[in-house]
């Protein structure tokens, strides 16, 4: 009777949609006498490269019907997979129904999840991309672990390989039991990617929050450590996310991202999303420091550093423009630059932002594509998470309620709009002041809109007189308001709604000041 850890490998069955490696694995398995089931595809692949392999049809003495939706749903192979090696009564049943052992199942399966992804696909292309069969193969093998070897990753091939060689055709029970932690892992995945796909049907009404949360994410790596250096952290991918992220992210050069780097570097990827024109951000603590908008994204990102240098200092840069040489030699002079992030970098210009070692430059293309809207994003607090969809509301000008007797200009408008943009992205309390398209003073995080509207004024100096301001939440006083006003802001943005309105909006008509209301706020906390 064979003991757990040495199950010698017999036959083999291969049915992949990822054909990666696939060819290498099965000539190595027939250069060791493994005889080979195989379907489809895979069976037409293995022939053509003249690798011997039996049919599950003729192992099982029945036909694939239905287009090859029916093929391994069969008791024999069942029976082959499922058999308890140790097992008499087990043995005798596979006898009886004509059966034999099958001791190793390399299947991945139909690629749902790049199906949907693709623009335009129909609900029939998307069903016939529901895999059955393979899933249920990989469970029966997962679940007998002890006498099977599942494989569902080809990157396990050279492993599966190793060992077979040296265990004279055995594998490990270890093997064996991490290959069925990967199976039930990726069968798990699978179901939920067509869960989702099912939830958020555009012929069905949308489910914002189902009822049961399943989210799967792959370990990608381990990070040097987390918020604090005397904290683990690591780095995990939901593969089935469509819209841009950094996990897409090329690094083409500096040393490796810390785990704020990446919190700082969403941040900034948020901001660039939202903004279609040339635009450059620059983060500190997930916070802008400065912003800008321009007509090149060289003038942007000057515009965006000069809006409070001091604060740049370590920062995050986020462009949503490819970085040209111009742009590259005002990003050079910068000193301690953490991180780059823009959509594509000139051959010229990464040449000379990698010659310092240190600052790390990320390539994401999908920054041109903009901001996909109607996602959730969700929070861990303990024992639970929040759930929320994300802030995609948007703003124009044909929006704006004017409330005071002063209209507020057509290039007041440009300037509030643009500052209503940035403060969306700044931490509450919120206070942005903004002058030609660019940030001149943030003020953020504070516990009293008060204290924020004061940090704004300092930092923008006598650039505030003639800015405006925006506020991510109503004034409940005219306190902060007029805390602008005395500094020369020339016209207010906020969201109203407060008991205060009226005394806020008398305020500002005392100041002769224009005031907009957008009826939405922005907290971001």
């Amino acid at each position: 009777m064979p003991t757990k850890d040495k199950i010698k490998i017999k036959r083999a069955l291969i049915s992949v949609s990822d054909k990666t490696g696939v060819v290498e694995l099965a000539k190595k398995l027939d250069e060791l006498d493994i005889e080979i089931l195989s379907t489809g595809g895979t069976m037409k692949l293995l022939k053509k490269n003249k690798i011997p392999a039996v049919s599950v049809s003729t192992f099982t003495g029945f036909p694939e019907i239905m287009d090859g939706r029916v093929k391994t749903l069969h008791p024999k192979i069942y029976a082959g997979i499922l058999h308890r090696r140790g097992h008499p009564e087990d043995i005798e049943q596979l006898s009886k129904v004509d059966s034999k052992s099958i001791d190793l199942v390399v299947v991945n399966l139909y690629p749902f999840q790049e199906t949907v992804a693709k623009p335009g696909v129909t609900e029939e292309e998307a069903v016939e991309n529901i895999d059955i069969g393979g899933p249920t193969m990989i469970r029966a093998a997962a679940k007998n672990f002890e006498s099977v070897a599942v494989v569902v990753d080809p990157k396990d091939y050279e492993e599966l390989l190793a060992q077979i060689e040296a265990k004279n055709g055995a594998t490990e029970l270890s093997f064996r039991k991490m290959c069925a932690a990967k199976a039930f892992t990726l069968t798990a995945d699978y179901d939920a990617a067509i869960r989702k796909y099912f939830e958020h049907s555009k012929t069905e009404p949308t489910v914002k929050f189902p009822k049961v949360l399943n989210q799967l994410y792959d370990h990608k790596m381990d990070l040097r450590y987390g918020e604090n250096p005397h904290q683990a952290g690591a780095l995990y991918e939901d593969r089935s996310f469509l819209a841009p992220t950094l996990l897409r992210a090329q690094i083409l050069a500096g040393k490796e991202l810390s785990y704020n780097n990446y919190n700082d570097l969403e941040a900034s990827l948020e901001m660039l999303l939202e903004f279609h024109e040339p635009f450059a951000c620059v983060v500190k603590h997930t916070n802008p420091c400065g912003a800008a908008i321009g007509k090149t994204i060289a003038d942007a990102y000057k515009a965006a550093y000069e809006s409070d240098p001091l604060s740049a200092y370590g920062s995050i840069i986020g462009l949503n423009r490819e970085v040209d040489m111009e742009t590259a030699l005002l990003l050079h002079e910068t000193p301690f630059v953490e991180c780059i992030l823009a959509p594509s970098f000139k051959e010229d210009a990464l040449k000379l932002l990698a010659t310092k070692k240190a600052r790390r430059l990320l390539c994401l293309p999908e920054i041109a594509k903009g901001k996909v809207k109607g996602l959730s994003n969700y929070r861990f607090i303990q024992g639970g998470l929040l759930a929320q969809t994300t802030d995609d509301a948007e703003i124009k000008a044909n929006d704006l309620k004017i409330v005071t007797k002063t209209a507020p200009t057509k290039s007041e408008i440009a300037d509030l709009l643009f500052a209503w943009r940035v403060v969306k992205h700044t931490k509450s309390n919120a206070i942005v002041l903004a002058k030609n398209g660019a940030t001149v003073g943030i003020g953020m995080g504070q516990t009293s809109r008060v204290d924020s509207s004061f940090i704004a004024i300092k930092r923008a100096g006598d650039r505030a007189k003639g800015a405006v301001m925006a506020s991510d939440a109503f004034f409940p006083m005219p306190d902060g308001l007029e805390v602008g006003i005395n500094a020369g802001v020339t016209a207010i943005i906020q969201p109203g709604g407060s008991k205060g309105d009226p005394e806020v909006i008398a305020a500002a008509d005392n100041a002769k000041v224009t005031m907009v209301f957008t009826g939405i706020r922005h907290f971001k906390h």
